[in-house]
């Protein structure tokens, strides 16, 4: 019988074989010689509250539609010509590094691509707090032998005893001690299942405010996401608005999930049993949230909506049985919605670049192991790989992909790497593992394009953030304001405003606190997608337009 798949990060500082991961990080510091992270309980100060003299052109339009499809498309979406490019910013790039047009991939990896396999497709759970998400996918992993029988009563056993009854499904994922006694999810978790037609790699969310850092992380890998809603009433709108109309986490995980490139989107109504599967309250769960997905730029014809009860085992992986639901719900179940997904294209033929998502301790790789997904290129038992942003030169010994051992993996591929002749000091979440002849830009400062969102007050230069790119958090400080973008056409309306507002696009300079491993959007869109936060909430979303400075 299949396990949940995991192993404990090095933090730990135990090794152990035990099957159970988690990708955790904290809100805002990376840290490259400390890998013991911790969501911090408390956040960094907002940004100045008072508001400045804004001029007629530096002020937002509140009708301004919000779509982050504008910027996870890319630069085409937001076009600025190759003359604006210029004269954005004068400042040139420092160093030379060989171009990626004159990679030529190994004949290796390109042989057996067209072989049957399996596909692998990184799926986020998101959604607001308590709307189900960790006991949704316990039971599903439970119902697809991903968690065998006597490992089900012992969690109902314990959760019992804890008087948490109702939990022992999330403690399939939730796993920790303080996860189980606050009844909320930290850190995402990471496990497997099979649909007919892929491997899934399940990343769990969490979906309390304090560790939206720890889902953005995690779900930065996602091909796709389940986004789940809480039927009950009163808790949907909660999950909309959010605590004084700022917004709940429904919003905030579906605009980060798209940003990060996700468009395709199973919307799974949870807690159905909650209002005697009323085919009335689906529908208005269904009109309330659907036109919010259009301005996030999900299309109708790539959102599959279904409703399921977790406790119930309604509409998991079968059809509804109870009568009251049978009656009028003839759609997909939760695991055919997801077998509906189709994988966007890998870049394969691209220099390696493995964002490192994890440092683990294992058993049979060693203390010098990562985990991450494979963005680019691909790598075999043997590889010659550059440790960035040190520049340390590694040799791969071993590769696991859901604990079992493989030759080699390719872009798409979630796996853990054991690595020989680099020390464990110099591996730390948000590093890349890349081709040696072909490293990752390090950035001192880069221009980003941003769709701003509920900013609580003006952004303006100066202004101190948090940098969050694939797994690197960074502190930085928005050091210039370069300009605001027509929304419609990307074209640059101001130059140098003095301040930015909610819902406008813009072109900013950023200086994180110590150099980044990034590239430019155009060339690696997973290594090129970032969001600023400050005071446990996401400011803007958006793309990395141009590295201005290297290491």
């Amino acid at each position: 019988m299949g396990k949940v798949n995991a192993k404990v990060p090095v933090s730990t500082g135990h090794s152990t074989s035990t099957s159970r991961s988690s990708l955790h990080v904290n809100d805002g510091l990376s840290t490259a010689q400390n890998y013991a992270l911790k969501p911090l309980s408390g956040q960094r100060n907002a940004v100045p509250q008072k508001k400045p003299e804004c001029d007629e052109n530096g002020t937002s339009d509140s009708n301004l539609p919000l779509s982050c499809k504008q910027l996870s498309d890319g630069v085409k979406s937001m076009n600025i010509n190759e003359n604006d490019r210029e004269s954005v910013s004068q400042k040139g790039h420092k160093g030379k590094r060989l171009s990626l047009d004159t990679y030529k991939p190994d004949p290796w990896i390109l042989e057996g691509l067209t072989k049957e396999k399996m596909q692998v497709l990184h799926l986020a759970i998101v959604g607001h707090v308590d709307a189900g998400k960790s006991t949704l996918m316990g039971r599903l992993l439970y119902l697809l032998g991903r968690v065998s029988q006597k490992e089900m009563h012992k969690y109902e056993r314990e959760a019992k005893e804890k008087g948490k009854g109702s939990f022992a499904y999330a403690w399939v994922l939730d796993e920790s001690s303080e996860e189980r006694a606050r009844g909320v999810t930290m850190t995402v978790a990471v496990a497997h299942f099979e649909t007919p037609k892929f491997q899934v790699v399940l990343l769990d969310s969490p979906g309390h405010k304090d560790f939206v850092p720890n889902m953005i992380s995690g779900a930065s890998q996602a091909d796709a996401a389940v986004l789940v809603v809480d039927a009950s009433i009163g808790a949907f709108e909660a999950g909309l608005e959010g605590e004084g109309k700022a917004g709940g986490q429904t919003k905030e995980h579906t605009q980060l999930v798209r940003s990060f490139g996700v468009d395709q989107l199973v919307v799974a109504v949870n807690k159905m049993d909650a209002v005697n599967y009323s085919k009335g309250r689906f529908n208005e769960v269904k009109n309330t949230l659907r036109p919010f997905l259009r301005h996030c730029g999900f299309k109708d014809s790539a959102i599959t909506w279904v409703p399921v009860s977790a406790t119930e085992n309604q509409n998991l992986i079968m059809s509804p049985s109870e009568d009251r639901f049978k009656l009028w719900y003839l759609g997909p179940s939760l695991l055919e919605g997801i077998n509906k997904f189709i994988l966007p294209s890998r870049e394969i033929s691209k220099p390696l670049r493995v964002p490192i998502a994890e440092v683990r301790r294992t058993l049979t790789l060693g203390q010098a192991t990562v985990n991450g997904k494979l963005e680019g290129g691909a790598l075999k038992v043997g590889t010659k790989v550059m440790v960035m942003p040190t520049g340390d030169i590694a040799t791969v010994k071993g590769i696991e992909q859901d604990d079992q051992s493989v030759a080699s993996a390719r872009a798409g591929e979630s796996v853990d790497i054991g690595l020989q002749g680099v020390e464990q000091s110099i591996l730390a979440p948000g590093g890349v593992l890349c081709h040696p002849d072909y490293p990752v830009p390090v950035a001192h400062r880069l221009e980003v394009k941003v769709l701003i969102l509920e900013a609580p007050a003006p952004i303006l230069r100066g202004s101190q953030v948090v940098f969050h790119c694939h797994h690197a958090k960074e502190p930085a400080k928005i050091t210039e304001l370069i300009a605001i973008l027509d929304q419609k056409t990307g074209a640059i309306s101001r130059r140098n405003p003095r301040c930015l507002l909610a819902h406008q696009s813009a072109i900013l300079e950023v200086v994180p606190e110590r150099a980044v491993c990034v590239e430019e959007y155009s060339n690696y869109r997973a290594l090129g997608r970032i969001s600023l936060r400050d005071a446990g909430k996401t400011l803007a979303v958006g793309i990395v337009f141009r590295i201005i400075e290297n290491a």
